[in-house]
């Protein structure tokens, strides 16, 4: 071995020990995900869920967030307080070991919790690791507690501030600018986050503020009737078949489960599942049962009231959960999870629990209002001849594999490559753009499909109405990788889905109807991030023959600021048309110098609700929506 190698020798003096919080702050992406936006919020609703645990168990009903004028933020409870007391092993204050000590809580058996959403106790040591300050105040026996923190480590020993006969915790903290991209707390995001918890833990009143100056904001989040008005605020742009939802609530054994639901005249399913509060996007054990048990149930229904006849088919889950909106929502002392990030519900004895439960309490309703148990089986049955109805579609649309040819859309332009993975498809808006697309693209990995107009809004259709629609049936047949339920992602032809519009309104109208399409029609391929969104150049600058693409206002005034105006002249793209094929490959279609945005499914709740709001026959909240969003609008089209 020659003395290279020897300088290299590894030993135990290069094995590294990270004590205390130091775990955190080298690799926070572990514990929160990650360190841009939606790292930061993770750190409010760390401190949330300690609050609803509180509230969980019966000792808080009042919680209060506070974005501060400073920036910093805020999370006041009026609970129980973090312990103050003594730790017998730890020999400092228990708040002290809950914010310096990772896993310490009073979820581990201890008899702190019967029923918590934030299991590993991470949450309050997380904050204060990846804060630059903290401090935490506490009213508990008839005092009030004080500590601050720095980078993790108290400055100065719990130490009393005051007297009151009230109790509760409150924390306020300030990011850690050298962890963070960004320490801009969102107001909306945190809107949406809060209303989700308050829905869901009934009685609970959640108040959130925004004490930023020109930012000024509050909102009050209190709901008496749970899960029920999720489900009635989630079809508020919807026209319910029933006046007010199924509500089910009960235990079985040491779990509680509640269920709301109701039918619209929509045909997009909407369930959503949570366990402990926690949203389990996946599903899992407890949305089988619910699934199995509403299948079964209007079966029996219908058979029994001459609704089927003998010759028919019973009908299919698809069918039965056609304009279905539902909440399913359990409490279980300690929830299996199948990975780590708790999207789905492994716990095997609660999909009996909500099956049993969800079949009687639905069986009695049908029995007990039999005008709205024709209404909702009136509905699955057209369902169902509907989906017959598009399943003879399909299989017009049906491409047997990656290297078929035969009956793709006449205006695909397909590329040589086969292998999906290195393929992408541009979803190109007119004939002209979709002509310099297919002159300027590399036919080996890229294919165009220009598309005319704009097409079917899906959110108001049925699949067998949609089917007939030329250009859906166009893109479906070129994917290849089926729709709704038979949506399979292995047959995908192309890894990259590509919506390459002009960036106008009406390109703007196009790209949302095409999204919507994926999100109602084809969701694992936004779930699995194989839909993207172009971006070609707003403007060119042109100067002593160099030629600048500029892709926003702010870049515009940047590029002209460094060139000066004399002499520049600057060409605004209304559309991709307007482009040479040279030009549209070198800003938005050539892999080494092109944008693109990934369309991603961070939050699957809220999407739906947008898609809902913005596509929808309802007005009102469409017009509430711009409103509410019209300040953050520059301009919509130039």
């Amino acid at each position: 071995m020659d003395e290279n190698h020897n300088t290299n020798t590894y030993d135990a003096s290069q094995i590294e020990v990270l004590e205390g919080l130091d775990a955190v702050r080298k690799r926070p992406g572990m514990y929160i995900g990650s360190t841009d936006a939606r790292g930061l919020h993770h750190l409010v609703y760390e401190l949330v869920d300690n609050s609803i645990d509180e509230a969980m168990q019966g000792y808080c009903d009042t919680i209060t967030i506070t974005i501060n004028a400073d920036g910093t933020l805020s999370v006041a409870d009026n609970g129980r307080g973090i312990p103050t007391d003594m730790h017998p092993k730890e020999k400092r204050p228990a708040v002290e070991v809950c914010m310096t000590v990772l896993h310490a809580g009073g979820k581990f058996g201890g008899g702190g919790y019967k029923v918590s959403g934030g299991l590993h106790g991470v949450g309050m040591s997380v904050v204060n690791a990846l804060a630059a300050w903290l401090e935490v105040t506490v009213r508990q026996r008839g005092k009030i507690f004080f500590q601050r923190y720095e980078i993790g480590k108290p400055c100065f020993d719990l130490k009393v501030i005051g007297e009151t006969q009230s109790t509760g915790t409150s924390i306020t903290f300030m990011p850690n600018d050298t962890i963070f991209e960004t320490l801009d707390f969102e107001f909306n995001t945190l809107k949406n986050r809060l209303r989700e918890m308050a829905f869901l833990n009934s009685g609970i009143r959640i108040i959130l503020e925004d004490k930023r100056a020109g930012r000024e904001a509050k909102r009050e989040f209190f709901y008496e009737g749970g899960v029920s008005h999720f489900v009635q605020y989630l079809n508020r742009t919807k026209h319910a078949l029933t006046e007010q939802p199924i509500h089910i609530i009960g235990r079985r054994d040491d779990a509680e489960v509640e269920v709301a639901m109701q039918y619209t005249d929509g045909y997009a399913e909407a369930v959503y599942a949570f366990t402990n509060n926690i949203s389990n996007p996946e599903g899992g054990t407890h949305v089988a049962g619910f699934r199995s048990a509403i299948t079964r149930s209007i079966n029996a229904y219908a058979r029994s009231h001459g609704l089927l006849k003998e010759k028919d088919e019973n009908l299919q889950g698809e069918d039965v959960r056609e304009g279905l909106t539902a909440i399913i929502s359990v409490r279980l002392p300690d929830p299996q999870f199948e990975g780590q990030t708790k999207a789905k519900l492994g716990t095997s004895y609660i999909r009996a629990a909500v099956d049993n439960m969800v079949s009687e309490n639905l069986s009695t309703y049908l029995e007990e209002n039999p005008q709205d148990a024709r209404a909702i089986v009136g509905k699955c049955i057209s369902a169902s001849m509907a989906r017959e109805a598009a399943r003879h579609a399909r299989e017009q649309t049906r491409r047997k594999s990656v290297l078929e040819s035969a009956a793709l859309p006449g205006k695909l332009a397909d590329c040589s490559e086969k292998d999906p993975s290195l393929c992408e498809i541009y979803l190109v808006e007119g004939d002209s753009a979709g002509g310099s697309a297919k002159m300027g693209r590399d036919r080996r990995f890229q294919a165009i499909l220009p598309l005319r107009g704009k097409i079917l809004n899906v959110e108001k259709t049925r699949l067998d109405r949609a089917m007939s629609n030329e250009e859906i049936r166009a893109m479906i047949t070129a994917f290849g990788c089926g729709v709704h339920e038979q949506c399979d992602v292995s047959k995908l032809r192309y890894h990259r889905i590509v919506c390459m519009t002009d960036a106008d309104v009406d390109g703007s109208h196009i790209r949302i109807l095409l999204l919507t399409f994926f999100y109602r029609f084809m969701r694992p391929l936004v779930e699995q991030g194989y839909v993207y969104i172009a971006q070609p150049p707003l403007y060119k600058v042109s100067k002593r023959g160099k030629d600048t693409y500029c892709y926003s206002d702010a870049q515009l005034d940047k590029i002209l600021t460094q060139l000066g105006r004399d002499g520049t002249n600057i060409q605004r793209y209304k559309g991709l048309g307007e482009m040479n094929a040279d030009q549209l490959w070198d800003t938005t279609m050539n892999p080494e110098t092109r944008v693109m945005l990934r369309v991603s499914m961070s939050d699957a709740l809220a999407a739906d609700e947008i898609f809902s709001v913005l596509m929808g026959d309802a007005v009102e909240p469409r017009r509430e929506f711009i409103e509410e969003n019209a300040k953050l609008v520059a301009n919509l089209d130039v």
